[in-house]
């Protein structure tokens, strides 16, 4: 076989196995400068961005607006509150250290328990940290190091979340998240995502994390991918991913929803976390929610953003009313 013959069977590879824009325009799926310019610009104004790329901002919004999220056991602003790290903790032995204003998991550190006898600190993998390891991270974090442009930032210290043992296998050391898209308050898409070792226990999908789509009508699993390539079971511990299904659903949507009034945001990403204890828990808040839930979910955005921009502009729903309609509209059918 030529060489010319050979590249011509690979172009013609990528061909079939990638969708055309015209055949991806048919399908309603939103592309990023149609995200960034007809809902992001249009409906996020800018002044409102500092409430969701500071996760400390978010917190303070979310508790005014009784919005049920992670208790903050402190803040870490300047070098000379790592020294008083002993006394922010208090009695707490498991609590997870984030930057406020990092992105895709970059900075996390979930502390598991705490050696009383020696003062180290236990990570989920079993590693032990001393406090010149803490401080180390506290200082890089506030120097930057994973911060959106190396903007100088705040150190948050979080009560650790439990996440349901609905949810045991599906997810490899790591809090399983569902991500729900909310637009004018409306859920319009979800997915789930799930950590995996390729993602070192974070929900990033870029990383290697698992995205399950999820129906918005039933919160049953629709389809999932890694690495954008579909899968049936979870790459570490072959749990069948057609089996999942998020409790407490109409729970999970209308916390998403309210996230429209608390925030002011007109087109956002809710993260939303469920605490074995405490049930659905908000994580943080996305103003440029990325397009990979539309892989997942095997369907385009568009015509739910369009069908939610056709009702009448004088019509005042309710959180209730909100996730109502878009459980009847957006159901497992219309992918």
């Amino acid at each position: 076989m030529s060489a010319l013959s050979s590249f011509g069977q690979k172009i013609s590879g990528l061909f079939t196995r990638y969708a055309s824009p015209f055949k991806m325009a048919h399908d309603g799926v939103v592309g990023m400068n149609q995200r960034n310019i007809s809902y992001i610009s249009r409906y996020n104004k800018r002044s409102l961005y500092p409430l969701v790329d500071n996760k400390l901002m978010t917190k303070h919004i979310a508790v005014e607006h009784k919005v049920n999220t992670p208790k903050l056991i402190g803040a870490i602003r300047d070098q000379h509150d790592i020294q008083n790290l002993l006394q922010i903790l208090g009695n707490a032995c498991e609590f997870c250290i984030k930057p406020a204003q990092g992105s895709g998991g970059k900075g996390i550190l979930v502390i598991k328990d705490r050696n009383m006898e020696n003062g180290h600190f236990i990570k989920s993998s079993g590693e032990e940290m001393n406090m010149h390891d803490v401080s180390r991270h506290l200082t890089n974090i506030l120097a930057g190091l994973f911060s959106l442009g190396g903007r100088q930032d705040i150190a948050l210290i979080e009560e650790l979340i439990h996440f349901d043992n609905v949810f045991s296998g599906f997810s490899y050391d790591g809090v399983p998240d569902t991500r729900v898209i909310v637009f004018k308050g409306f859920p319009v898409m979800c997915m789930m995502r799930l950590s995996t070792s390729a993602s070192d226990g974070k929900a990033n999908l870029h990383q290697g994390a698992v995205g399950v789509g999820i129906c918005v009508r039933t919160g049953r699993a629709v389809r999932a991918v890694q690495f954008n390539e579909p899968i049936e079971f979870h790459p570490d511990t072959d749990r069948r991913l057609s089996e999942l299904k998020v409790p407490h659903w109409r729970q999970v949507l209308e916390l998403a929803s309210s996230c429209y009034e608390m925030s002011g945001l007109g087109y956002i990403g809710t993260d939303i976390v469920l605490d074995r204890d405490k049930g659905p828990m908000l994580l943080e808040l996305n103003a440029r929610p990325g397009l990979s839930i539309q892989i997942c979910n095997n369907a385009g955005l568009l015509p739910r953003l369009r069908l939610i921009e056709a009702l009448t502009k004088k019509q005042r729903l309710t959180v209730a009313e909100r996730v109502a309609f878009s459980m009847e509209h957006f159901g497992v059918w219309d992918n």
